[in-house]
């Protein structure tokens, strides 16, 4: 195992002082683990909180600033935090207005999310949460029960925290939540797989000629393995995929070239060439396009697309200003 670390047991810790460190004038570290708030607390507007297992940078503390998460949560690499530290970041930045959590449909994350947010309650915090299904490959996996949690989640953060920034009621917050959920969809692949610092051996193997088709995000294999094809070849299965689940002919939509870790942007700019080809004869309108490293998985080489569907409402809360480490508008 090659790695640009100190040590596995620090990785976690050592990674979210250096993104706090990188955006000082946003960003501090609470004390009860590795949780990124912001600096200047919200006062009088929800707050969002998320988080899920390290490995996913810039998710989740690149997301936290104003227009975005109000707090990140890092557990262990690809491990849910504890509610304990769960709670702590929603007591942080609890206030009057209430706490939207948004979740990753991954049993652990699902589990500790709720109960810290059940903790929250009994101390008569306001709080509330939805959960992030946008992946179409598995219906159960691994990990979870029903579709997992992917890329999309990252545009759940924006249109809610934008949502939250204009002065929302919790309920508000996460309708515009939930109807994002409803219009995300998010298919990936692999070339070849990540190496978990404490684990030293990649999650899977692939031949020079293979690919995995249905990856998620914690180095676990997909639904199926095939032989390497171009770019444009896969490009189209995932598409395919994702079309077939939700009817996006005649919207306009949010597209995410989203890289897994160790895809250069000369491949991700390859992929989107053609996908932009391919929506626009589908009937598609690609409304704006992400290309990068959003949502990762350690250091696969791989991808995914995510596929958002606007309406007016939709389109001002993503054109809606953010200032986060990770995306700024």
């Amino acid at each position: 195992m090659k790695k640009l670390i100190n040590s596995p047991e620090d990785v976690e810790a050592q990674m979210i002082r250096g993104l706090v460190k990188s955006r000082p004038d946003l960003l501090e570290k609470l004390d009860a683990g590795n949780i990124v708030v912001r600096k200047d607390k919200k006062e009088g507007k929800v707050a969002l909180v998320s988080g899920g297992g390290s490995g996913h940078e810039p998710a989740h503390g690149g997301y936290v600033g104003p227009g975005m998460l109000d707090a990140a949560v890092a557990g262990p690499v690809f491990t849910s935090p504890t509610p304990d530290q769960i709670y702590a970041a929603i007591e942080h930045v609890a206030n009057p207005e209430g706490v939207l959590c948004i979740v990753k449909n991954y049993t652990g994350d699902v589990m500790n999310f709720e109960m810290a947010i059940d903790m929250a309650k009994d101390d008569d915090i306001n709080c509330d949460y939805v959960i992030v299904n946008d992946d179409v490959a598995v219906k159960d996996s691994l990990y979870t029960t029903g579709r997992r949690g992917v890329a999309g989640t990252v545009l759940v953060h924006k249109l809610a925290g934008a949502k939250a920034e204009e002065g929302a009621s919790l309920a508000a917050v996460k309708r515009i939540a939930e109807k994002t959920i409803a219009g995300v969809r998010t298919m990936g692949m692999a070339i070849s797989p990540c190496t978990v610092p404490a684990a030293g051996k990649p999650g899977f193997t692939l031949g020079d000629d293979e690919m995995e088709i249905g990856i998620g995000i914690h180095g676990e294999p997909g639904t199926h393995r095939e032989k390497l094809q171009t770019a444009n070849e896969i490009a189209r299965e995932l598409l395919d995929k994702i079309l077939d689940d939700i009817d996006y002919k005649g919207s306009e939509v949010v597209l995410l070239v989203n890289g897994m870790g160790a895809t250069p942007l000369m491949e991700l700019y390859i992929i989107n060439d053609f996908v932009q080809d391919y929506l626009k004869e589908k009937g598609v309108t690609v409304y704006s396009t992400m290309v990068g490293n959003y949502m990762t998985s350690i250091e696969m080489a791989g991808f995914s697309l995510t596929l958002l569907r606007l309406d007016d409402e939709l389109r001002a809360l993503y054109d809606a200003p953010a200032d986060t480490a990770a995306i700024h508008k």
